[in-house]
């Protein structure tokens, strides 16, 4: 369910690039494409940075890499923190996980 969800986001994502966050954009296609292929230390690398720069996407799968355990030890606190970030800039998947997790 969760890769499905990682699938939409970057789909939404490619479909709402239209210009200037270029760099994250690339940041956010290489990280997916490390995720897919399971070299989650590459993803990490590449959505970390991005995430701590403020990149709503890049928030949201750093999420989902907390939430699933996928190079980082599973941590609910740490999922909620960087879905809350990408949630408080209005992104819709970040506010729909929170409302799902907050609701279990």
């Amino acid at each position: 369910m969760k890769r499905i969800a990682l699938a939409v986001a970057l789909l939404v994502s490619l479909a709402a690039h239209a210009g200037g966050d270029g760099d994250a954009f690339l940041l956010r296609l290489q990280g997916f494409v490390a995720y897919g292929q399971g070299d989650y230390e590459s993803a990490l690398q590449k959505w970390q940075p991005a995430a701590e720069q403020g990149d709503a996407k890049s928030q949201v799968y750093l999420g989902i890499m907390y939430d699933e355990g996928r190079g980082v030890p599973p941590d609910d606190a740490e999922a909620v923190k960087w879905y809350r970030r990408a949630a408080e800039q209005g992104d819709a998947m970040a506010q729909n996980i929170l409302g799902v997790m907050y609701g279990n």
